[in-house]
């Protein structure tokens, strides 16, 4: 319902800025001191202030000694680096902008930018894991944790949140995002910018926000990171853009710059997404980055020539700062002498970076964020505590047959196997920030600690997974011939009641760059699990991943499976809340789980066909060696009890553009344990200027029921809600006859029609 979520973006636009509204004269105030300070600059500390480079140097270190850190340094001292990324912790902060401040003709302090995706020191579970929560208050919590502590180290400006669709479980980044929904990914992409920069960017406690990437990169082709995109206008406006949508209103002070081509223009340089919809239509005002080299990675597309074609296109598109692309501090000075650049663009941009500056108080105090005795609380127990409130939220029960969950604390017998299972890495998660390596509470520990007797648990490594440990700049090496440890896991197996076995996915089988073809379960964790479980067939799996993932044998055979993703620096502890009973699992899947990777791209809201139904002959959209439907379908997630929905109620069965109506429905706790269920609403748009999704999420509530306890539930329903991109080029609703379900998940609901006239 997305009246619902309007207005909860409208409280938390008040919220930035009642800010607006009772701090009219210092926002004045702040563009008149943008303004007198741009007109003291000349042209290339305008130039400047354009450029943002990695740190080249340990800046706790001696002065550089090398040709390029030389460079850099002199380039900083004379105020033509606005910004640098990777340059982390008070004391490096503090030196950093020293060399800016301190020697530059205007002492115009840098902004620090770093990726905080999920945590800084204290790693809160991967996005997609936060978005399986369904409650946007566990991403905000996240996002201003994280933000907390990279303040506390120095940093102003985090590359983050990532809302990027994704319907393509082979594209390495799902685990950035919130998964296929354009109406979840708005609210989690909201939520993740208030908890980045709060109520005000002026508090220490905050940073500045940065959607990503802008816009389309998750639609590229073949699941291939890097790769072209073509979408239509249609589904830009319809799909992509909505979660951008909803940082823009949520006061998001920049946005990023993505990699791809959208149509056979480069995001980069695409003046119809920058300076038509992000600044026009949206009225954005803060700036805008690119991502790593993609401006000088324009000639590599084959569209300039040259860096100096490069440097004209992305200013001339709205591309404000060049990140590590060197193309803006070497070319654009020539270019506005040539007067193929208007100076007014430069000035443009580089107001947009000031305010920022302004607004976050680096102006008043340089080093206000390098404060080594805050950085002292990093890690601490409050924030793990929060780690593993939402962790525990972020896991979804996909199976539980036999009532196997939850485990029994004490008289049963308990095998964990699997190379995961004591992992105290890969639950940290890819685009892990300051994370330490190897700090995550392992799967096994977890267990130890919530058992009522630890001694009840035993442990069998099994086969290794990966053969060949690697860092983040490189691919693994799976073990795919070493059999070693399955005897000894298939005998601990048949001496136990029940095996919890940790499969899935290192963690840096996902993330940036890393896009595969095969996303079943990689090396011989197959084996391992079809020998265990021949062995003793009560077997719970915990899946660690960061995608979804291809596993059919483990659907049809096993009986508990628990998907988890990568939880953080308090995985084990939140998995065990859930194995033991602590917690009763609620998540719902924020992406579809394929049958086969020939599947993808696949999502709940696909369009329909002219051949949509079986016709008893093989003339129908289908596959002739597959389903067509997922395997676990978007919103769909189990708990320890059950629900029963019933008297589905509209208010009225029509109503016209001014006005609303209400949709109820009673929803009953059923089962023996007090649980949490996502109420999810869809519709489908039966007629349309253009063809429309089978369904649609337009709304959901969460809520606690206690065994036997009903609660009605309410939404309500407005043309807003029903508004689209239409053929007319318009974001407006269109009269007409309408479907609705409310139920558990996106494939199954009580159903009801209305119409809009």
């Amino acid at each position: 319902m997305m009246k619902r979520f309007f207005a909860a973006m409208l409280i938390s636009s008040l919220a930035f800025g009642t800010a607006i509204a009772t701090e009219i004269k210092e926002k004045s105030e702040v563009d008149q001191k943008v303004d007198a300070l741009l007109s003291k600059m000349t042209l290339d500390e305008k130039i400047g202030q354009l450029n943002q480079y990695t740190s080249r140097w340990e800046m706790t270190g001696p002065a550089p000694k090398g040709q390029s850190e030389q460079e850099l340094l002199d380039m900083i001292k004379s105020g033509k680096v606005g910004s640098m990324l990777n340059v982390t912790g008070a004391e490096a902060t503090r030196n950093a902008q020293q060399l800016a401040v301190e020697n530059s003709r205007l002492g115009i302090p840098m902004i620090f930018g770093y990726d905080v995706v999920h945590g800084y020191k204290t790693m809160f579970p991967i996005p997609l894991a936060t978005a399986a929560s369904w409650e946007p208050a566990a991403a905000e919590l996240s996002a201003s944790v994280a933000a907390k502590e990279t303040a506390a180290s120095g940093v102003h400006w985090t590359f983050a949140p990532m809302v990027d669709i994704a319907r393509d479980a082979r594209w390495g980044r799902i685990m950035e995002g919130a998964g296929e929904d354009p109406y979840l990914g708005s609210v989690m992409a909201a939520a993740q910018v208030r908890g980045f920069q709060g109520a005000s960017l002026a508090d220490e406690n905050t940073i500045a926000a940065c959607a990503k990437h802008f816009a389309a990169y998750g639609f590229a082709e073949a699941g291939r990171d890097y790769n072209t995109v073509e979408i239509t206008e249609n589904t830009l406006r319809n799909v992509v853009l909505p979660p951008f949508k909803a940082c823009a209103d949520a006061g998001v002070a920049s946005f990023m710059n993505s990699f791809n081509e959208i149509g056979g223009v480069l995001a980069t340089a695409n003046n119809h997404l920058l300076r038509d919809i992000l600044k026009g239509e949206w009225n954005f005002d803060g700036f805008v980055v690119s991502d790593w080299n993609s401006i000088g990675e324009i000639v590599d597309h084959g569209v300039a020539p040259n860096k100096k074609e490069a440097a004209y296109l992305a200013m001339k598109a709205g591309s404000d700062m060049d990140m590590e692309g060197n193309c803006y501090v070497s070319q654009l000075k020539e270019l506005v002498e040539e007067g193929r650049i208007d100076e007014a663009l430069i000035d443009d941009a580089v107001r947009r970076i000031l305010k920022i500056k302004f607004e976050l108080g680096l102006f008043d105090d340089p080093y206000r964020y390098s404060n080594p005795e805050k950085e002292k609380t990093l890690l601490n127990a409050e924030h793990l505590q929060a780690a593993r409130e939402v962790a525990k939220k972020s896991i979804v029960l996909l199976k539980n047959e036999n009532q196997l969950l939850p485990l029994k604390k004490s008289g049963q017998r308990i095998a964990v196997i699997g190379d995961m299972a004591d992992d105290k890495d890969s639950p940290l998660g890819s685009w892990r920030a300051q994370a330490v390596t190897g700090s995550a509470v392992s799967l096994l520990e977890g267990m130890k600690n919530t058992a009522a007797d630890p001694a009840i648990i035993q442990f069998e490594q099994g086969p290794v997974f990966v053969s060949n440990e690697a860092d983040f700049t490189h691919h693994l090496e799976f073990n795919e011939t070493d059999l070693s440890g399955i005897d000894e896991a298939v005998a601990l197996a048949k001496q136990v009641d029940v095996v919890v076995m940790a499969l899935g996915e290192n963690c840096f089988q996902s993330g940036e760059g890393r896009s595969q073809t095969d996303i079943t379960l990689k090396g011989v964790q197959q084996q391992l699990l079809e020998a265990v479980y021949a062995a003793n067939p009560n077997v719970v799996v915990v899946l660690m991943n960061g995608r979804p993932l291809v596993i059919n044998w483990m659907a049809e055979h096993v009986p508990a499976i628990l998907e988890t993703w990568h939880l953080g620096s308090e995985a084990g502890n939140a998995i065990a809340d859930v194995l033991f009973g602590d917690y009763n699992p609620s998540g719902k899947l924020p992406v579809s789980f394929p049958r086969a990777v020939g599947q993808c791209p696949i999502y709940y809201n696909h369009k329909s066909t002219g051949r949509p139904f079986d016709t008893g002959l093989v003339f129908w959209s289908h596959y002739t060696d597959e389903s067509n439907e997922p395997l676990y379908p978007f919103g769909y997630g189990l708990s320890y009890t059950t629900f029963a929905y019933s008297d589905l109620k509209l208010s009225s069965s029509e109503f016209g553009l001014d006005e609303e109506i209400t949709v109820s429905v009673k929803v009953e706790n059923t089962g023996n344990y007090a649980g949490e269920e996502v109420v999810q609403l869809y519709i489908r748009d039966l007629f349309g200027s253009i063809t429309r999704p089978v369904k649609e999420l337009k709304g959901f509530e969460k809520i606690s029921l206690a065994p036997g306890e009903s609660k009605v539930v309410e939404f309500e329903l407005s043309a807003n809600d029903l508004a689209f991109y239409t053929a007319e080029g318009k974001w407006q609703a269109e009269p007409g006859d309408f479907l609705l379900w409310v139920g558990t998940h996106s494939q199954e609901g009580l159903e009801a029609a209305f119409s809009l006239k």
